[in-house]
């Protein structure tokens, strides 16, 4: 998609960095001269693929908030809860910090990277949506957020193993947590397959589309 590399870039000058090893070398030679991983200007296919792994992981996020992430049992009762069933149960038994930081990881954290990683992907396509500068600090965000995405499957984790109040109360992680999980491990792999690099190219692309109408 990208004919025109960023002014002053390796790539502009036919270099590319390995994957594997960060050597810098000229892209003709196809593979890396130090460890042979393949060499490219830009990650192959990044928009694509970025894409299609926001679409699945948008498709896991359905079940992952309709199936229960937590079952609960107590005193002989069984009762099955959604992430957002968790978070009212684990405020009504006065655990509030838990709740709020589950209900952040849980739905605050992916609905907010779904929005960034969709809004950068679409702003290649229509650049008038987002400034540059604005693009590259919603990049940095979505890195700085994804570090908490696990955060709400530890939570129950941790749940499982210590609260087990000698047999009152148990909590087992149901279908809900593992449709999570595999949310924020897709999710992840989007992350990394988009290329921030495409988003300068893009400027530089457009840039030269001002400068050249009459």
């Amino acid at each position: 998609m990208m004919t025109k590399y960023s002014e002053g870039s390796a790539a502009s000058q036919g270099l590319a960095n390995c994957p594997s090893c960060n050597l810098l070398s000229d892209a003709c030679l196809e593979h890396c001269p130090r460890c042979q991983a393949p060499l490219s200007l830009r990650k192959p296919y990044s928009l694509q693929v970025t894409l299609s792994l926001l679409i699945t992981a948008l498709l896991l996020y359905i079940p992952a908030n309709f199936l229960p992430i937590m079952v609960t049992e107590k005193l002989g009762q069984i009762e099955y809860n959604t992430i957002l069933g968790g978070i009212i149960v684990l405020w009504k038994e006065g655990s509030q910090p838990i709740a709020i930081v589950v209900f952040i990881a849980s739905v605050l954290v992916p609905i907010i990277k779904f929005i960034i990683l969709f809004s950068l992907c679409f702003s290649i396509y229509f650049p008038q949506m987002l400034s540059e500068n604005r693009r590259v600090k919603l990049y940095r965000l979505t890195e700085f957020i994804g570090r908490w995405s696990m955060v709400d499957i530890f939570v129950v984790a941790i749940l499982v193993a210590l609260i087990q109040l000698d047999h009152l109360l148990n909590v087992q992680p149901g279908l809900g947590a593992v449709a999570f999980a595999a949310v924020v491990i897709v999710t992840i792999f989007a992350a990394n397959a988009f290329d921030p690099r495409i988003l300068w190219d893009n400027f530089n692309q457009q840039k030269a589309k001002r400068q050249n109408k009459p």
